[in-house]
């Protein structure tokens, strides 16, 4: 039987959250993480640029125009139950009021296998919840 995208939409349980965050932020990002439960994270060294443009910089007696920032990428995969408090400790952690912030990015996954065990789907998530989270 086929499925259509509809049906399909419908069935997706687990959800990958990246984060565009300021270096000065992962400290905070990964406490509100911890406090609800997520603690499986990867973090990579990213380099981009958005509305904060870069800024000038004198090399060599040159100006140069660095408009490629330093941010750092969080990316964590999630029961999608979850997502909306882990995007909202995300923003909440990574907020300063400044330009240059970040951006939260969720997908849809269609499947998630833990190498180790065989383990597939929401399974391959879960980890243990703070008393009184529930999922």
């Amino acid at each position: 039987m086929n499925e259509t995208d509809g049906e399909r939409a419908m069935e997706v349980q687990i959800n990958k959250i990246e984060a565009i965050v300021r270096y000065e932020r992962l400290q905070e990002v990964q406490d509100a993480l911890d406090e609800i439960g997520v603690s499986g994270l990867n973090v990579t060294e990213v380099k981009g640029c958005g509305r904060q443009k870069g800024y000038t910089e004198h090399y060599r007696g040159s100006l140069a125009n660095i408009s490629l920032l330093p941010k750092l990428e969080v990316e964590s995969v999630v029961p999608a139950e979850i997502t909306d408090r882990v995007v909202e400790a995300i923003v909440s952690a990574a907020y300063t009021g400044e330009t240059g912030d970040g951006r939260v990015f969720v997908w849809d996954l269609e499947q998630a296998v833990r190498i180790r065990t065989g383990e597939r789907g929401e399974d391959t998530v879960r980890h243990e919840a703070p008393v009184g989270w529930g999922y």
